[in-house]
């Protein structure tokens, strides 16, 4: 297998991861997650590296799921930081897996990954609608914490939090939002 052979089966596997098989979209989104696949994870605070290190894991889940020597993961993927592409899938199934499994409702992990591009302001931009412009200005929004205070234009957005969320890591604004929207 050639390195862009592999590079385009990993990108296709983490489209099915949210929209493909889990949404049943007849809308395209491969402009946006190319475009967000692009573009380094670039964090400012220290512990959001391991958002980072989960991105980066992303790819050797996708090894071991599709049976690919490690080794040639390593070698064609494992050749640049993580993308913000990479990061929000993989932080969407940590929330699934670590935070909010059920079994006898399913996989969520789309709904995950879907509320925060809902959060960032990136939800309506399909192959249709693309505009590269405003989506880099939405992502340079998110890197260098310019968004709310409640977390809008950000991952997760909490109306009436009395905490700064720009100031905190992500995995905490996930914990805040789970704690405050999500479990009663």
């Amino acid at each position: 297998m050639t390195r862009y052979e592999l590079n385009n089966r990993y990108f296709e596997w983490m489209y099915d991861k949210v929209i493909r098989n889990a949404l049943k979209q007849v809308k395209s989104y491969k402009k946006l997650f190319t475009y967000l696949h692009g573009v380094d994870f670039d964090y400012i605070l220290d512990m959001d590296s391991n958002r980072a290190e989960d991105g980066v894991d992303l790819r050797y889940r996708f090894a071991y799921e599709q049976d690919i020597d490690p080794r040639l993961a390593a070698t064609y993927l494992d050749n640049r930081p993580c993308s913000v592409l990479e990061m929000i899938i993989a932080l969407a199934i940590r929330c699934e897996e670590d935070i909010a499994d059920d079994p006898e409702i399913g996989d969520r992990t789309s709904n995950w990954f879907w509320g925060m591009m809902s959060s960032l302001g990136l939800q309506y931009f399909d192959d249709e609608w693309y505009d590269e412009r405003q989506i880099a200005t939405i992502v340079d929004k998110f890197l260098y914490r310019k968004y709310a205070r409640n977390g809008k234009g950000g991952l997760f957005c909490i109306p009436g939090i009395d905490k700064d969320m720009r100031s905190a890591e992500i995995w905490y604004q996930a914990m805040w939002y789970f704690d405050t929207c999500l479990i009663s």
